[in-house]
């Protein structure tokens, strides 16, 4: 595969970031060929980089098996939201970028070649795409996801400041549209062709709980989900075998 560190100015953020990019090589040959590939957006968990899934797990070796192009995009702690005293990430990862990556690379614009997966906190981004376009994604995939997020702001899992920057307060998450319950309502009774969801969590994650609200509330929705859980912490040996299951999951071309 090709690896490419794409560096460039965002519109969106006001800001210079960057995306890590993985390009199967032997699916453009021969070389000079017009072929568009099939792209899956990988997110990186909070505190980590865009760097996360390349330096933690095999994904390079596992994608160039599949022939699909790896966009891995930066986000710092901004939970994949339009922070309310901060850059607009959602906004961003939603619609500036994908435009960018059409234009940069040899990847296709089609929904039925586009898809999205990330762990613990990109898990929460993935289904948040997934389910607020999905006419624009073929599939979503949460690895270990902070699924529950109006529940975990609410608790002891941030800070007072990042409550502050990410939302402004808590009670402006719940019910909103950076609330995957509020959003798995609204999914729900989308009448177009709702991309596949995967959720998968380990029984001694510590989001294990928020998972399992996630899936139950889904399910009371009759949502269609491949749900799969087994022994298993929040970590990288657990997320690195998932990703494979993920890779074979996906309806690719």
């Amino acid at each position: 595969m090709a690896w490419i560190t794409c560096d460039f100015y965002s519109e969106t953020l006001k800001l210079s970031t960057g995306i890590e990019v993985f390009i199967p090589q032997a699916a453009l040959m021969p070389y000079g060929s017009s072929s568009k590939l099939p792209v899956l957006y990988l997110l990186h968990g909070r505190g980590a980089d865009q760097t996360e899934w390349m330096r933690r797990s095999s994904i390079e070796r596992y994608a160039e098996n599949k022939g699909i192009t790896l966009v891995m995009p930066g986000v710092g702690r901004s939970y994949y939201m339009d922070m309310a005293n901060g850059p607009s990430y959602f906004t961003f990862l939603s619609e500036e970028l994908p435009q960018l990556v059409q234009s940069f690379f040899p990847v296709s614009g089609r929904r039925e070649d586009t898809f999205v997966a990330g762990i613990s906190m990109g898990g929460y981004g993935a289904f948040k795409l997934a389910m607020s376009y999905p006419e624009r994604y073929a599939a979503g995939a949460s690895l270990s996801g902070g699924l529950d997020l109006a529940s975990r702001a609410a608790g002891p899992g941030f800070q007072e400041h990042e409550i502050r920057t990410l939302f402004g307060s808590v009670d402006r998450v719940r019910g909103s549209r950076d609330d995957l319950l509020y959003l798995a309502s609204e999914f729900a009774a989308y009448g177009g062709n709702k991309p596949m969801l995967y959720q998968c969590c380990g029984t001694e994650d510590f989001l294990y709980h928020d998972n399992q609200t996630f899936r139950r509330y889904a399910d009371s929705l009759g949502i269609p989900m491949t749900y799969e859980e087994e022994p298993g912490g929040h970590e990288w040996g657990y997320w690195d075998r998932k990703i494979q299951r993920v890779l074979d999951w996906l309806p690719l071309p």
